[in-house]
């Protein structure tokens, strides 16, 4: 296993540099100039020093390895140095935004813990939902239970979160007055109160994003339950005596988690990506509308950085699905 993990690794080195150089020159070859919002009574001089301190100044090769070593080694020394207290070193390259002129990563560290807990919560909410759901409905095939959570799946999947972001609100905020519309980012848990507050505005977000992630997994893990369930190692089981929760919760349980851990590993960066609606309706102040300022303040360097990031957790998770194949079924070995 560790044999595999490194070779994989080291494999994921040149992937990520070629998406990388994709992400950057696609995205320089995109109109504007981050000197068009200047007044125009600013000399020509005071425009091109301010170029060269965003960097500009240099050919986009140039830029490209420089925002390659800034992403991997001298930015996330800044995030540390700004999370310790501590001053940058005097003349140390940095991504600069050019919307805020302020450091990518220090924007992108401020903003991360809101989309983790609206994320976050609504994947684990998902998940815990999704198998349960799924394991029953194959067990119960055709049952009442099956073609409820059938009709209710296809409902979740095909409703995109626009709309059904809208309309919860319309329901829950509006008419029944249970949950806050908007998401309040200054809030601090630091009481009873606070926590009970904070529960009730991730609500509204957790739920929409829970839906469409539960209706995918869901029938995924039905779909992967009622395979194994017409397999011979299920009716030896079966035959020998074994209690019949202890076929399906030890047995088909284990081996239908095979297909759905690799949903759940590459849902991961979908959701951060699919979050981006969902954060755009509930003002979220979170990652995925920093990404959408970004694109309409034409942000480069921010909307680079985001979308590599974006990247390399797809790489990373592929990674983690395939290690987790290892220690779900013993039959499969790496090295």
């Amino acid at each position: 296993m560790l044999t595999y993990t490194i070779r994989r690794l080291i494999f994921a080195v040149p992937t990520l540099l070629i998406i990388a150089a994709i992400i950057f020159f696609l995205l320089e070859l995109a109109p504007g100039d981050p000197m068009a919002n200047v007044p125009l009574t600013v000399p020509s001089e005071v425009k091109e020093q301010m170029r060269q301190a965003l960097g500009l100044g240099e050919p986009a090769p140039i830029r490209f390895v420089l925002w390659l070593r800034q992403f991997f080694w001298i930015e996330p020394l800044n995030v540390v140095d700004a999370l310790v207290g501590t001053s940058f070193a005097e003349g140390e390259l940095r991504i600069i935004s050019w919307q805020n002129r302020s450091p990518v990563f220090i924007t992108i560290a401020e903003r991360i813990p809101q989309t983790l807990w609206v994320v976050g919560t609504s994947y684990l909410v998902a998940i815990a939902i999704a198998i349960p759901i799924g394991i029953y409905s194959a067990y119960r095939q055709y049952s009442m239970f099956d073609q409820a959570g059938t009709f209710v799946t296809m409902i979740g999947f095909s409703v995109p979160p626009f709309f059904s972001g809208v309309l919860v609100i319309l329901i829950f905020a509006v008419q029944l007055r249970w949950f806050p519309s908007i998401y309040d980012t200054t809030l601090v848990v630091n009481s009873w109160d606070a926590f009970v507050m904070q529960l009730k505005q991730m609500f509204l977000p957790v739920m929409v994003l829970a839906l469409q992630i539960t209706s995918q997994l869901s029938r995924f893990q039905r779909a992967s339950v009622l395979d194994n369930l017409g397999q011979d190692y299920v009716r030896t089981a079966r035959a020998v005596g074994l209690p019949e929760k202890r076929v399906i919760l030890v047995h088909v349980l284990r081996n239908s988690l095979l297909p759905v851990v690799t949903v759940i590993a590459l849902y991961v960066p979908a959701i951060f990506s699919g979050a981006i609606i969902t954060e755009q309706i509930f003002k979220v102040n979170g990652i995925g509308q920093l990404l959408i300022t970004a694109l309409q303040a034409n942000d480069l360097p921010m909307v680079q950085t985001l979308t590599f990031i974006f990247a390399v957790l797809i790489v990373v998770f592929n990674l983690l699905a395939d290690l987790a194949y290892g220690i779900l079924d013993p039959r499969i070995r790496y090295d």
